[in-house]
């Protein structure tokens, strides 16, 4: 069964077999992680689309994958020849998921999907949607599972301790803090699953998914104990008696079904975002549906880890000026290179840098039409060469003991067009409108989107990404709970406070042509306190000249045009003394004001 199309028929044979008339591929692990371990690619595996994020319905007569507009285009070929259906979330006439179920499927029907790949919140909505109708839900099958017959293993890596000079809260401390948010004197206990929770709370770290340093495993807090579900095997001598040292038990990670189950305490609280359905299903005792606190908590950066962050920041920048500038004397020699070449030689500059661990995603470089692809990722069997007239867009980040970064920056190749200029130019303008924006304490994150929007809007532009992602330390590189996307206004906890990071990335995106984003990440600060209001605005973590070339000038007013100069005034100072020869050339060059 090597194409979709097969697995799919004999994914067919199975619901018929179980009495399932509908079943559904979540992109999702237990933990409920963005990026999974190949174990728990099961959506890849079923559908031969390999984007982040998307969910497959599987019915006798349909298959359709529902993607929002970052993958439309990507989808459109990867689905071509499986018999799957394109579905554009989010596009006008496109039912939702439930509304297609709803539709489409008879009272009585049996919907199926893995109870371990779903949130608790959305199998809550998939309840109160469908079964009203008479649909039927079955969560006690695994389809997938005897099909999948070179599925890969767990991964098994050992855990490490994040070091301690770059931190300031030890575990005791912060297994306090969420003691002292959920009120745990009063009874109750608190079930953890989220991967980057539980490494913030431990300051551990891990290898078990590509990109993050986290490693699979859950932790259940209790009043007098807590409890980490983990493969014991990843856990060596060294890590047990740090974990001791903290009060932490361990137990089996496969263990914990079986341990929730024989619980007596009548109250847990979990983050319904945050804990898989398959976790929790077997519990006697009553739910409490709260947002994890270390999300919280974690969120908003100290002022130890803001300092390491901006020396991490100095590290990062350095690396992508040498790789700058080496791109611009390879090709200006006529040297070949390719999508693949950006990722290798931005790879071998920043594992150079102090503190470097790994990439903290897949490079995203994508010339001309590629750029077009929010979330293109060039391969071995399908990439492009840098060569003729253009914009390569590179979004790349890395991984770094003092924190994670991600940039995304504008080359131009060659001649550009009118429009591309007018492209990038508007977009410069939004990134640099949001990165002036001042605002209240604890104002809801969506609600800063249109700040950025609005120069694109008044010139007839859009994107249909979200502009700003919280970003970890040492951690995951989206992280939440603030969000910068106007479509988020109804999600609860969104508010801003101080030392929490986040992305600012306005693009446009010219489908079968080009696509122009420019992103820095930005740190919460003070601003000023008066009488009447407290409010925070952003510093500009990222450092890395921003590509003037292809700016028309004339496009900017004043305050734009000033910012853009003291940021690149900024650059200069601080990553100067970490630059030399034809790299400390080509900084001087891109930071000369316009």
């Amino acid at each position: 069964m090597n194409l979709p199309t097969d697995r799919i028929k004999a994914l067919r044979s199975s619901m018929k077999a179980k009495g399932i008339d509908a079943w559904i591929v979540h992109s999702a692990d237990p933990h409920l992680s963005e990026y999974l371990p190949a174990y728990w690619q099961q959506r890849v595996w079923l559908s031969g689309f390999t984007g982040s994020v998307g969910t497959v319905l599987v019915t006798d007569d349909f298959a359709g994958l529902w993607v929002d507009s970052r993958y439309w285009e990507q989808a459109s070929k990867q689905l071509n020849g499986s018999g799957i259906e394109l579905m554009r979330a989010g596009e006008a006439g496109v039912p939702t998921l439930t509304e297609y179920l709803s539709l489409s499927l008879k009272p009585s029907a049996v919907l199926g999907f893995n109870p371990d790949m779903v949130s608790l919140k959305t199998a809550n909505i998939y309840r109160d949607e469908l079964e009203s109708k008479g649909i039927n839900i079955n969560t006690e099958e695994d389809l997938l599972q005897p099909l999948w017959t070179d599925r890969s293993k767990l991964p098994s890596q050992k855990i490490f301790k994040h070091d301690k000079n770059y931190y300031d809260l030890d575990a005791s401390q912060k297994i306090k803090l969420v003691r002292d948010e959920l009120k745990l004197d009063d009874g109750g206990w608190h079930l953890v699953s989220s991967l980057d929770d539980i490494a913030w709370i431990l300051n551990l770290r891990g290898n078990d998914v590509a990109y993050n340093p986290v490693f699979l495993a859950h932790l259940a807090i209790f009043k007098d104990k807590v409890v980490l579900f983990i493969d014991l095997e990843k856990v060596d001598e060294n890590i047990a008696t740090y974990l001791e040292g903290h009060g932490v038990q361990t137990a089996n990670y496969d263990d914990l079904k079986e341990f929730i189950s024989s619980m007596d305490i009548s109250k847990l609280m979990v983050d319904p975002d945050r804990v898989a359905l398959g976790s929790v299903s077997a519990y006697k005792g009553g739910i409490v549906e709260i947002i994890n606190p270390s999300r919280l908590l974690k969120s908003r950066k100290t002022d130890h880890e803001l300092s390491h962050i901006r020396l991490t920041m100095e590290e990062d920048g350095a690396a992508l000026c040498e790789f700058f500038a080496w791109f611009e004397a390879a090709f200006s020699k006529g040297e070949e290179i390719s999508e693949l070449t950006i990722n290798e030689k931005l790879l071998e500059y920043r594992s150079k840098r102090k503190g470097y661990v790994s990439p903290s995603f897949a490079t995203i470089a994508g010339f001309n039409a590629n750029g077009a692809m929010p979330h293109y990722r060039a391969t071995e069997e399908s990439f492009s060469l840098i060569n003729g007239d253009g914009f390569l867009l590179i979004d790349s980040g890395a991984q770094y003991l003092g924190g994670t970064t991600d940039i995304t920056r504008v080359v131009p190749v060659g001649v550009v067009s009118e429009e591309q200029v007018k492209d990038y130019t508007y977009v410069l303008k939004a990134h640099i409108q949001l990165a002036m924006a001042e605002f209240p304490v604890g104002y809801p994150s969506p609600l800063l989107d249109s700040i950025a929007r609005l120069p694109l809007w008044k010139a007839g532009l859009e994107y249909g990404h979200g502009t700003g992602h919280g970003v970890g330390y040492f951690l995951n590189v989206h992280e939440g709970p603030q969000v910068i996307a106007y479509k988020a206004y109804k999600m609860n906890h969104t508010e801003m406070y101080g030392g929490m990071i986040t992305s600012n990335e306005p693009g446009v995106y010219r489908p079968g042509k080009w696509g122009v984003r420019i992103e820095n990440l930005v740190a919460n600060i003070p601003a000023q306190k008066t009488e009447f209001v407290e409010t925070l605005k952003f510093e500009t973590l990222t450092l890395c000249p921003i590509e003037t070339s292809c700016v028309d000038i004339g496009l900017l007013d004043c305050a734009e045009r000033e910012w853009l100069n003291k940021y690149h005034e900024q650059v200069r100072e601080r990553l100067s003394r970490h630059l030399s020869g034809q790299a400390l050339d080509w900084l001087n060059r891109k930071t000369k004001a316009i």
